[in-house]
């Protein structure tokens, strides 16, 4: 039998992993546009659904902030880490675990550093992760491939926004499937 999927909007929070204005003019120009559009749309279900938002940039010093079309639809801040896994920073492991939240949808960059090695620990300290593959990029799609392979490796649902929408609305006769599904148009 395999492992339970279902996403619950009781228990998801979605999570932008260091998505910076800095590192995006090295991604290839239609992966970052699919990215931005599918993390607007995780960001703003998740909004609309009630789920928390957490937010992360690297080293922002040398990288930048958070990209504007993203950032202007974050709840709160971005959390600023040196750590390539948001797991092994202690500020953000706190700020997650004060959501109370089990699962954590995650999309973001790079698919094969930043993503997969939070992936990694955010497993293994007991989070069911869903990685979004249609919201996540590297600076070469083999890079985003194997990244996406090491996190389904490590316990990960490989899924995609579009995906993880759909699931946590559950049915279209609602009115927030009437505000979310736009968003994935």
């Amino acid at each position: 039998m395999g492992r339970k999927v279902k996403l619950d909007r009781a228990t998801a929070a979605v999570l932008v992993v260091d998505v910076q204005d800095r590192l995006t003019p090295a991604m290839p120009e239609e992966t970052l546009a699919r990215l931005v559009k599918y993390a607007r749309a995780m960001i703003g279900a998740a909004k609309e659904l009630g789920l928390p938002v957490l937010a992360t940039e690297q080293y922002p010093k040398g990288l930048g902030r958070t990209l504007p079309e993203l950032r202007e639809l974050l709840p709160s801040p971005p959390l600023e880490k040196t750590r390539f896994s948001c797991g092994a920073d202690p500020g953000f492991a706190a700020a997650l675990e004060s959501t109370g939240r089990r699962q954590v949808i995650i999309v973001g960059m790079e698919t094969h550093v930043c993503v997969f090695q939070t992936t990694r620990d955010l497993v293994a300290m007991g989070y069911e992760v869903h990685v979004c593959a249609d919201a996540v990029s590297s600076r070469t799609e083999e890079h985003r491939r194997v990244g996406l392979e090491l996190c389904r490796e490590v316990g990960a649902i490989v899924t995609t926004a579009e995906t993880a929408i759909f699931d946590l609305l559950h049915e279209a006769a609602t009115p927030e499937f009437r505000k979310v599904a736009p968003l994935v148009k």
